[in-house]
């Protein structure tokens, strides 16, 4: 082969493994970004700034609560005035605390974020408090959520509810 060429195919070369190293350093900052904006949101919801929280929402975002959680009754709550009134005004309403420790954040795809966490909770109605695992997966679009989806402990959010 000719030296030109043998130049042309290492230039080629070079030039791809140039744009798969940008494309995987905007993926890498995209997650990044995304794991930012979603713990962004868990800091407000922990202050109790609940406008800062449905700020981050996309207008059309799909909420889910998880299958057996009191609260799924709504699913899927579209868009964040229904999440105020069918999660968030509720878990007010009815928890002397409600808070989220322990919180992991884990990298996916997909520009989705998913977080493991503990509900550590006492409810108003009969004074139990309750230790709840739970995990979070956020999808994101254009800096906001899109969709939400919950998967918890139901039992023991059921069995602190009926005491």
């Amino acid at each position: 082969m000719k030296k030109s060429t043998l130049l042309i195919l290492a230039f080629l070369s070079l030039s791809t493994l140039i744009a798969q190293g940008k494309k995987e350093f905007k993926k890498a900052t995209s997650m990044h970004e995304n794991i930012t904006i979603i713990d962004n949101l868990y800091k407000a919801f922990a202050v109790g700034d609940i406008p800062k929280v449905l700020a981050g929402l996309d207008t059309e975002i799909v909420w889910n609560e998880a299958e057996g959680n009191a609260y799924a009754d709504g699913n899927p709550y579209i868009g964040p005035q229904a999440i105020l009134n069918g999660v968030f005004t509720r878990i007010g309403a009815e928890h002397e605390y409600f808070t989220l420790a322990d919180i992991k954040f884990h990298n996916m795809d997909n520009n989705q974020v998913l977080a493991t966490m503990r509900y550590k909770a006492k409810l108003k109605k009969n004074g139990v408090e309750f230790d709840a695992q739970a995990a979070h997966l956020w999808t994101l679009k254009n800096g906001k959520v899109t969709v939400f989806q919950q998967y918890v402990d139901t039992k023991k959010l059921n069995d602190a509810n009926s005491k």
